[in-house]
């Protein structure tokens, strides 16, 4: 668990990287640590036709920080992968940047599952992500 070795959660996000989706929506991490995970996307460049930003761009910054977090916290040679993925959207950024606050619900010993509230600037949430990931034995 890199969160029980101590390694700074940002400085492991840099070393592990957030992968080419990530990266492509802008999606950006400002706070990542045991008890919480935080970052921001755009909306520009990541819309549905009508200039909402897209439900499934609001899934996976969800995914990007709950998948992050539970493999941050993963038993030592496991990795986190996911089993169950769900989102309530109940409002709509139309500019400027989303942020998502991802919570552990649960850190277990062979699953975790996190919350993620994402809200557009004035603070209103749009939309409500909950993430379960199972821990996979990885081979050395």
């Amino acid at each position: 668990m890199a969160a029980i070795r101590g390694e700074d959660g940002l400085a492991y996000l840099r070393r592990r990287g957030l992968g080419a989706l990530a990266d492509k929506m802008g999606i950006e991490f400002v706070e990542f640590g045991p008890d919480r995970a935080v970052a921001t996307m755009p909306v520009a460049g990541n819309t549905q036709p009508i200039g909402l930003l897209h439900g499934g761009a609001y899934v996976v910054l969800g995914e990007t920080l709950g998948s992050m977090h539970a493999n941050f916290m993963a038993p030592e040679g496991h990795v986190g992968v996911g089993l169950d993925i769900n989102a309530t959207h109940t409002g709509s950024a139309v500019e400027g940047r989303v942020t998502g606050v991802c919570t552990p619900i649960r850190i277990g010993r062979s699953v975790s599952v996190h919350e993620i509230v994402v809200s557009d600037e004035a603070g209103r949430r749009c939309s409500t992500i909950r993430i379960t990931n199972f821990y996979k034995r990885i081979d050395a």
